[in-house]
């Protein structure tokens, strides 16, 4: 069986530690993909990271993961509001996959309450800060371990 994950940060992901810190935090995405390696080990898992500003940058990674992961951990940032695309890439590669967000969504703006993702995902991880990762790592490992 594949032993990696997938982990996929959408549009402005890579501005963390800089962009609202107030709502993000002050982690940067390289601390959040040190994280979900780290955790990722534990269970004998890698990580194949990848961070785009367009989504179908995004669409080409996950369909690429079939080939070679056995799970994804996405945060589609503002993609989650707006990407059908995304959704049909993740339920068309049929990985387990784990959505992802920093922030509580539900508490922001009424546009961010909806996700196209999350009828697709096996879980949703909604603000835990960067921790949020972490949790996506460990129940992907449950999943995966059966």
């Amino acid at each position: 069986m594949t032993r990696r994950i997938l982990l996929v940060n959408g549009p402005n992901l890579n501005l963390l530690g800089t962009r609202e810190p107030e709502v993000y935090g002050e982690d940067t995405l390289a601390d959040v993909e040190a994280l979900t390696s780290r955790v990722a080990a534990e269970f004998g898992l890698e990580v194949r990271a990848v961070q785009s500003n367009h989504e179908g940058a995004l669409v080409d990674a996950i369909h690429e993961a079939r080939e070679d992961c056995a799970a994804i951990i996405i945060n589609p940032g503002a993609f989650t509001h707006t990407s059908i695309a995304l959704r049909d890439a993740i339920s068309g590669v049929a990985l387990p996959t784990a959505e992802v967000h920093i922030s509580n969504v539900h508490a922001r703006e009424e546009f961010r309450h909806h996700s196209y993702i999350s009828g697709v995902a096996a879980c949703v991880i909604v603000g835990c800060g960067v921790q949020g990762y972490e949790f996506a790592v460990r129940r992907i490992a449950a999943l995966l371990a059966g």
